[in-house]
């Protein structure tokens, strides 16, 4: 599973709009959007917000492990 596609999928079991998502972790929506779109790639710092937003693990948000 592609990255972006993790972060749509994390994000919907968490019932969060894509404002709500990019408000929790210090970034414009439109940067957000751009993350799910595929568009652009978080840096380090925005990664491990959304890991910890999320509950998740690096390298299950990477898709590296199926493992949370």
């Amino acid at each position: 599973m592609e990255f972006s596609e993790r972060l749509r999928e994390l994000r919907k079991e968490k019932k969060e709009t894509q404002v709500q998502t990019a408000k929790a972790i210090g970034v414009t929506d439109r940067q957000y959007q751009r993350f799910e779109a595929g568009e652009n790639l978080p840096g380090f710092d925005n990664l491990c917000a959304l890991a910890d937003h999320f509950g998740v693990t690096l390298d299950y948000l990477a898709g590296r492990t199926d493992e949370r």
